[in-house]
């Protein structure tokens, strides 16, 4: 039973967020490179090994990205089918948003450099008590100070925060 509780506490510190952006790089068929990181992220909160959140926010845009924005847009019907995997999987926890959720975004507004979107985004996922997001937009996300920003496509050794971690240790 200990193990199982260890296992369970690793689990709840490992949540994210996946952010619009990987989601529709897991579908998008114009980046090979970007497609078969994001399908494995992906794959893995479909199966379970990784406890990942989408907001409703999240899997709205994702829609719209799929449909409108990609180099090659997918029929309707088939973003549909997308977004619905998403929604009915008991594997990927959903995050909602309330009234109260908006109006504390817009209040983020006037202290924090960032999108309405952004900020939305980041009340969800401080309501739900989840600090870390997958995203490839890490200069919008990182102004914002409870949030994690984790791009699947940058080592640590490419990261310009790591580096400057470096620097300072060695310096």
């Amino acid at each position: 039973m200990g193990t199982e509780m260890s296992f369970m506490s690793d689990r709840l510190d490992q949540r994210a967020v996946l952010d619009t952006n990987i989601l529709a790089y897991a579908y998008d068929k114009s980046d090979p490179r970007r497609r078969k990181v994001c399908e494995g992220l992906v794959r893995s909160g479909f199966e379970g090994e990784s406890p990942y959140y989408v907001s409703n926010q999240v899997l709205g845009e994702l829609y719209v990205v799929l449909t409108r924005s990609v180099a090659k847009p997918l029929p309707k019907e088939e973003a549909g089918l997308i977004v619905s995997a998403f929604v009915e999987s008991p594997r990927w926890g959903k995050l909602n948003y309330s009234h109260l959720t908006v109006k504390r975004a817009l209040e983020d507004l006037r202290t924090i450099n960032t999108s309405f979107r952004d900020a939305l985004i980041a009340e969800t996922m401080k309501e739900a008590g989840v600090g870390t997001l997958y995203t490839e937009n890490e200069k919008d996300f990182r102004r914002i100070p409870w949030i994690e920003v984790v791009n699947p496509f940058v080592t640590k050794r490419d990261d310009p925060a790591h580096r400057s971690d470096e620097h300072q240790q060695s310096g």
